[in-house]
C-alpha cells in the first residue's frame, strides 16, 4: 500500500486527509512540525509528502514552509512534495515549483482534485523506481559481462543484445559447434570474435570463410585444400582454411552456401577432424572449432533437399540467435556515437534514428553515421544530416519526443537534470514534458 506523509501543525486537517486517503487505499503518516516530518522521512518509507508552509502561530509568509520544501529536496530529491496552505503567495508557488515542488493546492482543498493528483504522481514514482531498478539490473550485468569476458570492444546497451552476449559467453569454452543465425549486418562475426576470444583456443587463430562469396565450384578449395592439378588453375598445393585454422577456430559465415558436397566432407570433419584435400587421397588431421552463422532458413532449405538435416544438427548443437538492430533499439545510441569519433547528436537526429528501421542493420546505421559526419555543419549531428526519408524536412526547433526522452534518462542513469541539460530543456520543462507524455520521473 502506498504511504503518505502529512505534515501539518493543524490536527483537523491532517486527520481529514488522512480519512480521505484511507477511503482510497493509500496510508498516511502524520507529523505535526518540520522537524518531525524529517525524522520519519529518515525512518519511514514514503511515496508522497504533503506539507503546510506555515508551522508557527499567527505566522503566513510561508518562510518555514519555503525552509521545509529545500531540504526535504535536499535529503530526497525525487520524492514528490504537494504543498498546502491557507495563505496562497503565487509567487512563492511560482518559485518552489521551479524548484520541484509537484503541486501548490490552498485549503480548503478540492478532494477530487488532491486524489486525482496524489494518485498519479504515486504511480509515477512507482514506475519510476520499476525503471530505476531496471537499469541498475541492467547496468550490473553488462559491468559483469566486460569485466569477466573479453567482449572484443563490442559498442551494446540493449537487453536483447545483453542475452546474446551471456549465452555467447557460457558455451565460448565448450568445445562444441555452434551455430549463430540472424539477419546480414547484425554482427554475426563479432559474436564469433567473442567466442574464440574466451574460448579454450583463444591464443590460437581465427579463420573467416564468407561461403556466400566464392563461387560454389571454389568453396571445397577454400575449405579443404587443394593439390596441384586438382581443378583449372590449381598450379600448386594450397592449404585450405581447415589447415590455417588448426588449433584454433573457424568461421563459416552463410554456411547456406555450402554446396551439398562441400557439405558432406564438412560434417565428415566435425564428426572425426579428418579430411583430404581435393585432388588428394591422403588423410589429413586437424582440431578445430567450427562457428557457423547464416541468415538463411536452414529448415526450410532442409525440406528443400538443399542442407543436409544431419549437418544442420551437428553445427546447431548451439544456436544464438542475433536479433535485428530495429529489435534492439537500446543498442542504437550508442553504436551511432561510437561511429562519430567525437561529434554529437542533436536530440532530433537521435530521435530519426530510433525511429528508423535499419533494413541494413549495424552496416547501414554504420555507412548513414560516415556520411552525416561528412555532411555535419559542426561538431552536432542534425536530423537532416542522416539523410533519412523520415525526418526530411523536419524542425529542428521541435520538442524532444518520447523515444529521446526516454533514451536520454537512459544515458543518464535516470538523473533527469542531466538528462534535461543533453536534451536543452530546464529540468521542470523536462519534467512536464515526461509527465505529458507518461513518462516515468528520474532523480
Amino acid at each position: 500500500m502506498p504511504t503518505v506523509l502529512i505534515i501539518d501543525d493543524n490536527a483537523a486537517v491532517a486527520i481529514a486527509l488522512e480519512v480521505l486517503f484511507s477511503l482510497h487505499d493509500i496510508a498516511a503518516l502524520r507529523a505535526a512540525s518540520p522537524e518531525e516530518g524529517l525524522d520519519i522521512l529518515g525512518r519511514e518509507a514514503v511515496d508522497l509528502v504533503i506539507q503546510d508552509m506555515n508551522f508557527t502561530l499567527d505566522t503566513t509568509s510561508g518562510e518555514e514552509g519555503v525552509a521545509l520544501f529545500r531540504e526535504i529536496r535536499r535529503r530526497h530529491p525525487d520524492l514528490p512534495v504537494i504543498l498546502l496552505t491557507a495563505w496562497t503567495h503565487l509567487d512563492a508557488a511560482v518559485e518552489l515549483i521551479k524548484a520541484g515542488a509537484a503541486d501548490y493546492l490552498s485549503k480548503p482543498w478540492n478532494d477530487e482534485r488532491l486524489l486525482t493528483t496524489v494518485t498519479n504522481l504515486i504511480e509515477l514514482g512507482q514506475a519510476n523506481r520499476a525503471l530505476g531498478q531496471r537499469l541498475q539490473r541492467e547496468r550490473k550485468a553488462k559491468r559483469e559481462l566486460e569485466q569477466n569476458f573479453d567482449l572484443r570492444g563490442l559498442v551494446w546497451q540493449d537487453p536483447a543484445t545483453e542475452r546474446v552476449l551471456t549465452l555467447a559467453c557460457q558455451v565460448a569454452r565448450a568445445d562444441v559447434p555452434v551455430l549463430i543465425t540472424g539477419p546480414n549486418g547484425t554482427g554475426k562475426e563479432r559474436i564469433a570474435e567473442i567466442i574464440q576470444a574466451n574460448s579454450q583456443v583463444a591464443s590460437g587463430p581465427f579463420v573467416v570463410l564468407n561461403c556466400g562469396a566464392l563461387p560454389s565450384e571454389l568453396i571445397e578449395a577454400e575449405l579443404f585444400g587443394a593439390d596441384a592439378g586438382a581443378y583449372t588453375g590449381a598450379l600448386r598445393p594450397r592449404e585450405g582454411k581447415f589447415e590455417a585454422a588448426d588449433g584454433g577456430t573457424l568461421f563459416l559465415d552463410e554456411i547456406g552456401n555450402l554446396p551439398l558436397a562441400g557439405q558432406m566432407k564438412l560434417l565428415r570433419v566435425l564428426e572425426t577432424g579428418r579430411f583430404e584435400r581435393l585432388g588428394s587421397n591422403r588423410e589429413r588431421q586437424v582440431k578445430v572449432r567450427v562457428i557457423s552463422a547464416t541468415n538463411a532458413d536452414l529448415s526450410a532449405m532442409i525440406r528443400a533437399g538443399t542442407f543436409r538435416e544431419d549437418l544442420f544438427y551437428r553445427l546447431n548443437v548451439i544456436e544464438l540467435r542475433l536479433p535485428p538492430l530495429a529489435a534492439r533499439s537500446g543498442d542504437i545510441l550508442p553504436l551511432a556515437l561510437s561511429f562519430l569519433r567525437g561529434k554529437t547528436l542533436h536530440p532530433l537526429a537521435e530521435s530519426a534514428l530510433l525511429a528508423h528501421g535499419w533494413p541494413g542493420n549495424v552496416r547501414e546505421l554504420k555507412n548513414v553515421m560516415a556520411r552525416a559526419s561528412l555532411l555535419a555543419q559542426g561538431d552536432v549531428i542534425k536530423a537532416a544530416d542522416l539523410g533519412l526519408p523520415l525526418v526530411a524536412g523536419a524542425s529542428q526547433d521541435a520538442e524532444p519526443d518520447r523515444d529521446a526522452i526516454v533514451q536520454a534518462l537512459a544515458r543518464a542513469g535516470g538523473v533527469v537534470a542531466q538528462a534535461a541539460g543533453e536534451l536543452g530543456l530546464s529540468r521542470q520543462a523536462l519534467y512536464r514534458r515526461m509527465e505529458r507524455l507518461g513518462i516515468a520521473r528520474g532523480a
